[in-house]
């Protein structure tokens, strides 16, 4: 916080604010808004981040079997939480690196499918398969959760991306920040789904039996966003290696080159040519 006050910058003088003006430049942004969304190459990509992101999850209640049965003191929660911000910025380095030209499509299926093979690992340690091999509880959990949560920023970053490529000029922050909005809404009733799962299963943070159920349940309600991926803008990779996306219209046409050039700038536009006579729309706003 107190960085902000290394940041030179001049107070709004009373007499320069116009309350007026400001109305004005709301309701303009919100005619904006409703105009973008109202566009079915963004509606339909923001129906399925919400389908992807709506899936139960299991997260709490294996975090009471962890606390509860296994007996994770706080210490060694606060390390796991430190590994697991270690390896979210490898999943995203790991992103930049390997992923960021394959089209959503594909990346999205892809990862639902290993996110379902993998998500099933949380078994071996509520069934303790792990010390039949002699593997502590701790260890295993230690890299069980780098495995998951390099796969989840993996599979996060393309929403990042897909959400900065829905962005029309003139509404890009208001828009980006409307859709991240819905996709953390989406997080919640996903949790939610998840402690009605949790409940109607009878597992309390005291009984576990049903818990391996609700893992296996859960880790597979995340296939069920995959018959959606139609709802996803077409990609294509070009001759130069660059990524661009395709959204089919009825009236107009424009194409943009995006190529996400670094873990900083993951997606820029690099080229746009708009021409109104053709049948499909291209768009990528540069993100930083």
């Amino acid at each position: 916080a107190g960085v902000g006050f290394l940041i030179a910058e001049e107070p709004v003088k009373k007499e320069e604010q116009d309350d007026e003006g400001f109305v004005e430049h709301i309701k303009e942004q919100g005619g904006l808004l409703w105009g973008a969304f109202s566009q079915k190459q963004i509606l339909l990509p923001a129906a399925f981040l919400v389908l992807w992101q709506s899936t139960p999850s299991s997260g709490s209640a294996l975090f009471f079997f962890e606390t509860n049965e296994l007996g994770f003191k706080p210490e060694f929660l606060g390390q796991l939480a430190l590994v697991s911000n270690l390896a979210s910025l490898a999943g995203i380095v790991l992103y930049d690196q390997k992923f960021k030209r394959i089209p959503l499509k594909i990346l999205f299926r892809n990862i639902s499918w290993l996110a379902v093979v993998l998500g099933m690992s949380p078994l071996i340690l509520v069934t303790h398969l792990n010390r039949v091999v002699g593997l502590p509880d701790t260890w295993f959990a230690l890299g069980d959760d780098v495995v998951l949560t390099v796969l989840g920023q993996v599979a996060f970053m393309p929403v990042l991306v897909l959400g900065a490529n829905l962005c029309p000029p003139g509404v890009e922050a208001s828009l980006y920040a409307a859709l991240m909005s819905l996709n953390n809404l989406s997080g919640g009733v996903g949790g939610f789904m998840g402690g009605l799962m949790t409940k109607g299963l009878g597992v309390t943070e005291s009984d576990f039996s049903n818990l391996p159920l609700l893992i296996v349940i859960t880790n597979l309600s995340g296939l069920l966003p995959l018959p959606f991926l139609f709802l996803l803008p077409k990609q294509e990779v070009n001759e130069f290696g660059e990524l661009i996306t395709v959204l089919d219209t009825t009236d107009e046409a424009a194409v943009v080159d995006v190529t996400a050039s670094s873990v900083d700038e993951t997606v820029s536009v690099v080229d746009a040519t708009v021409d109104a006579t053709a049948d499909s729309t291209t768009t990528g706003p540069p993100r930083s």
